[in-house]
C-alpha cells in the first residue's frame, strides 16, 4: 500500500509486478530495486514544460555568472573590487550611471543595455529591454549622490522627462548598482 503511488508512476513497478519480483527480496535485489524506483519517481519531477526548463536554465546561468563574477573580482582583475577605496567606487559608479542615462537620453538602447549586470542580462533579453523603455521622453539626468557598501551601491538621481502634455517634469530616482567582475553594473529591478 505504501508503494502504490510509486508503482503507479514507475515503469519499474510494472516490470516488478510482471516478473513477480518482491520488493522485500534479497538485500542486493532490494537495493537495486529501491534505487531504480527512486530514480523512476525522481524522473517524473524532472518532467517539466519547455518554459519551466528555460526559466531554470536562465536562473542557473544568472547564478553561475554572479558566482563566477565574484570569484573573478576577488582574483584582482585590475578594475573595481572589494579592496577599492570608497571614493573610487563612488566615482566609478557615478560615471557609469551618468553614461547609462546619457545613452537612454540619446535613445541608444543597445548602449544602455550594456550597463545591465550580467545576471539582469541573463534574465532580460535585449528585445524585452527595448520594449520596456520609451524612446525620446527623457531630457536630462543628473547624479546627485552615490552611497556604496562593500559591493553594492545606491545611486540617487534627478531625472527630467516629458510625459504627454506635461513637459520638463523633474523627479528623484534611486537605482541599485553592484560591483562585480571589476566593474559597476546596473541592477534592473523589474
Amino acid at each position: 500500500m505504501e508503494f502504490e503511488m510509486a508503482r503507479l508512476y514507475s515503469g519499474f513497478g510494472a516490470r516488478r509486478s510482471a516478473h513477480g519480483v518482491g520488493f522485500w527480496g534479497r538485500a542486493s535485489e532490494w537495493a537495486g530495486d529501491a534505487n531504480r524506483m527512486f530514480l523512476d519517481v525522481l524522473g517524473h519531477f524532472g518532467d517539466a514544460t519547455v518554459a519551466k526548463r528555460r526559466q531554470s536554465r536562465k536562473y542557473l546561468a544568472a547564478v553561475s555568472i554572479v558566482l563566477l563574477g565574484g570569484c573573478a573580482a576577488g582574483l584582482g582583475t585590475g578594475g573595481l573590487g572589494s579592496d577599492a577605496s570608497a571614493q573610487a567606487k563612488r566615482e566609478a559608479v557615478a560615471a557609469r550611471a551618468q553614461a547609462r542615462w546619457d545613452a537612454l537620453i540619446k535613445a541608444d538602447l543597445d548602449g544602455a543595455y550594456a550597463f545591465l549586470s550580467p545576471a539582469s542580462r541573463a534574465t532580460m533579453p535585449l528585445d524585452l529591454y527595448k520594449a520596456k523603455h520609451r524612446v525620446g521622453m527623457y531630457r536630462t539626468a543628473r547624479v546627485d549622490g552615490v552611497d556604496c557598501e562593500v559591493d553594492t551601491c545606491t545611486v540617487k538621481l534627478s531625472l527630467t522627462y516629458d510625459y504627454k502634455r506635461f513637459k520638463g517634469i523633474t523627479t528623484p530616482l534611486v537605482e541599485k548598482w553592484i560591483i562585480t567582475q571589476g566593474q559597476a553594473w546596473f541592477v534592473d529591478q523589474g
